[in-house]
């Protein structure tokens, strides 16, 4: 993707994920209609489809050869990211903005042809953007991440991890999880893919650990975290399926290699 064009992208997508997050900020005690998707609580609301049509009509009015992966299903339906595709995630993590009314993020990922160019990741109600642009390094506001430090230890890291983890799960055996957690100096759950991939890159966490995520879950934490060093892939160590689901493992690269290794390689069902 040419700079020129990348800064211009880049402007745009900024300008909407502030514009939705302080739409979010000035309606979050609004009365909502909550539903549910895939089970109970897979939570929707109706500010996660406004948030993403607000996104849809603002991209195809503005760059209308772009596609537009999204999760609320007003995007494209698409098979490759073939060209310039925005994956989007108007609220991640829903359950906590309905509980909570905080820790949920805009989570918008921009590629070009598979490539990861762009990456915005808002703490709404925080008010702190994460971005990234390929090859320019991190940045959490105006303040450039610094890249991961090295000789990172297992037993010196935080690990973000679901405790469904610990159950009977049909990934890896359990024990062999909870040996992990033993292993590790602590854990955090934060419910909040997007902002999970941030305090990877902002080194509050040295790992995050999911058992399923889609493309729009992960594809703005990727850009940001590759830019300070760190290492997204499934669970086994492969590349992530940007058009599927994964079980996905982002992490500093000396701590992801130790799990894998160490635990998930003896653990895996």
């Amino acid at each position: 993707m040419d700079n020129l064009i990348r800064e211009e992208i880049f402007h745009y997508a900024k300008e909407w994920v502030l514009e939705a997050g302080n739409i979010i900020r000035n309606t979050i005690d609004d009365p909502l209609e909550i539903g549910t998707k895939s089970n109970p609580n897979d939570l929707v609301t109706t500010m996660d489809k406004n948030t993403e049509k607000f996104f849809v009509e603002k991209i195809k009015t503005t760059f209308p050869d772009h596609l537009l992966l999204s999760e609320e299903g007003f995007g494209d339906e698409i098979d490759s990211l073939d060209g310039t595709v925005w994956i989007i995630d108007p609220i991640d993590g829903t359950m906590n903005f309905v509980q909570q009314k905080r820790n949920f993020a805009i989570s918008v990922g921009i590629y070009q042809d598979g490539v990861g160019e762009i990456g915005l990741i808002y703490n709404v109600m925080e008010d702190e953007l994460y971005t990234a642009l390929r090859g320019e390094g991190a940045f959490k506001g105006e303040k450039k991440l610094s890249p991961l430090k090295e000789g990172m230890i297992l037993e010196e890291s935080v690990i973000g991890l679901n405790h469904l983890w610990l159950c009977e799960n049909r990934l890896v055996d359990e024990k062999v999880m909870q040996q992990l957690v033993k292993t590790a100096r602590g854990t955090r759950t934060y419910g909040s893919a997007a902002l999970e991939f941030a305090y990877v890159a902002e080194g509050i966490l040295e790992g995050y650990l999911t058992m399923g995520l889609s493309p729009w879950d992960i594809a703005a934490g990727m850009i940001i975290v590759n830019e300070v060093g760190g290492v997204t892939t499934n669970i086994d160590g492969d590349p992530i399926n940007m058009v599927g689901r994964n079980a996905v493992f982002v992490g500093h690269p000396d701590v992801h290699n130790r799990i894998i290794k160490d635990f998930i390689a003896k653990g895996r069902k």
